[in-house]
């Protein structure tokens, strides 16, 4: 079984890889055996983890990306594919989802903002990554949304639309490019990455505890499990589903 998950000599780009779940996917994949470029917008950030990976023996790039940039798109499959000649797996987890005092009080520029880099991105890198995946032997594309996408909370409504957008992409993208490429996504409830530091966590763990089925908020090495099998031949009859990771509904 363990040759299911095997990712040897496979590329993977994740957005948003320096931090949070996008470093324990790459930490994942480098650990099964890919080599992985790290996407985001601090290159500081992506450099550490890159020498994370190559560490453990695998090859890494570090790349500056925004992904709200359609040139930035281009710019990181380009760069991708001119260091490595090829990109078995594509990652979109770069997201936001800033705060707002009340809904009459999103601004144009917010919105158009969270919808960049949670939408417009993830599109066109998938665009362009899937077309070059289907020249040569196929590959994965994850989508990374959130349970925001199907019951967003008052805070979170430009945010969860931009994910429903996601989860509406992976099923037409999987029509796309089918049969070559699978693309899937992953649907992630609350979990405790850097972002929770901002939380009132004691009240937050005693809403997990009568809210999730499991009672508490999800650990970030918790979401590897989930990207290795979309990303392996584990998922090779998988597409065009989305997978909540959310500690259960209670």
């Amino acid at each position: 079984m363990t040759d299911l998950f095997d990712l040897s000599g496979r590329v993977a780009v994740v957005t948003g890889g320096s931090r949070g779940l996008g470093r324990e996917m790459v930490l994942a994949f480098a650990e099964h055996g890919a080599d992985v470029v790290i996407a985001s917008r601090k290159l500081d950030n992506c450099e550490a983890v890159a020498d994370e990976v190559r560490g453990m023996g695998r090859k890494a790039l570090a790349v500056a990306y925004h992904a709200a940039s359609w040139e930035d798109a281009d710019r990181l499959a380009a760069t991708a594919l001119a260091e490595f000649g090829k990109v078995d797996v594509l990652v979109n987890n770069a997201g936001m989802s800033p705060l707002y005092p009340s809904v009459d009080a999103i601004t144009e520029d917010l919105y158009d903002k969270v919808m960049g880099v949670n939408l417009k991105g993830p599109f066109r890198l998938s665009a362009n990554l899937g077309t070059e995946m289907m020249k040569g032997d196929g590959g994965s594309i994850i989508f990374v949304s959130s349970t925001a996408s199907q019951r967003p909370s008052p805070n979170e409504l430009v945010y969860g639309a931009a994910k429903a957008g996601v989860n509406n992409l992976t099923f037409g993208l999987a029509r796309t490019f089918g049969p070559k490429v699978r693309v899937n996504c992953i649907v992630p409830g609350p979990f405790l990455t850097d972002i929770s530091k901002a939380w009132d966590l004691e009240d937050f763990n005693a809403r997990a505890k009568v809210g999730f089925s499991l009672g508490r908020g999800g650990q970030p090495n918790e979401v590897a499990g989930a990207a290795l099998y979309f990303a392996s031949d584990a998922s090779s009859y998988t597409t065009g589903t989305t997978l909540n990771i959310d500690g259960g509904p209670r």
